[in-house]
C-alpha cells in the first residue's frame, strides 16, 4: 500500500478520521534520587501537596522531550534521562478528562543542588522515600512506588489508577 499525498480523497479521508479520534491528556515526569536514595519532589504553588518535577506535555511532543523541557522551566537544569519506569492511565476525576502519565528515570544525583526557577514551583528538596510517599498526592503516591518497584527490578510498569495490572 503507498503513503497518500496531501491533497488526495485518501489523504482527506485519514486527516477527517484524526479530526474524530480521542484525545488524551500527558503528563510527564521524572524520579531523580541522591546517592542515599531520597527522592526529589518539588512543590507547586497551583496546587496542595509536593509531587514529582515534570508537566504536561505539549501537542505533537513527545513525552520524554516534554519532562526534559519541564525540568528545564521548572528547575533550570537539563536532566538526561533513562528508561521509562512506568505508564499510568488515570480515570478522569474532577473537571479532568482521562490521561495517561509516564515517569522517567532521572537518575542519581551526586551533590547537585535543585532551586525553584519557575514561579509555578515554591520549593524543591531531597526526601526519604516514606516521607515522599506522605508529601505526594493520593494519584501519584501509587505511581511513585511503581516507579521505586521498576527501578528495582528493572521491569519498566503500565499501569491503570496506579496499580499494575496483573494475570
Amino acid at each position: 500500500m503507498t503513503t497518500p499525498t496531501p491533497g488526495s480523497p485518501e489523504w482527506a479521508l485519514l486527516a477527517e478520521g484524526n479530526v474524530t479520534q480521542a484525545r488524551k491528556r500527558v503528563a510527564a515526569d521524572v524520579l531523580i534520587r541522591d546517592e542515599v536514595g531520597r527522592v526529589l519532589l518539588v512543590e507547586p504553588t497551583y496546587k496542595a501537596g509536593w509531587d514529582l518535577p515534570g508537566g504536561m506535555v505539549e501537542a505533537n511532543e513527545a513525552p520524554h522531550l516534554a519532562a526534559i523541557r519541564e525540568l528545564r522551566e521548572e528547575l533550570g537544569i537539563t536532566p538526561v534521562l533513562g528508561e521509562m519506569l512506568c505508564a499510568d492511565w488515570v480515570s478522569p476525576h474532577g473537571p479532568w478528562d482521562d490521561q495517561l502519565s509516564f515517569v522517567f528515570d532521572g537518575g542519581i544525583s551526586r551533590g547537585q543542588r535543585f532551586a525553584p526557577a519557575d514561579p509555578e514551583i515554591a520549593a524543591v528538596g531531597f526526601f526519604a522515600v516514606d516521607e515522599a510517599l506522605v508529601l505526594v498526592g493520593d494519584r501519584m503516591r501509587p505511581r511513585l512506588q511503581a516507579a521505586l518497584a521498576a527501578l528495582a527490578s528493572g521491569r519498566a510498569l503500565y499501569l491503570c489508577e496506579g496499580r499494575p495490572l496483573t494475570g
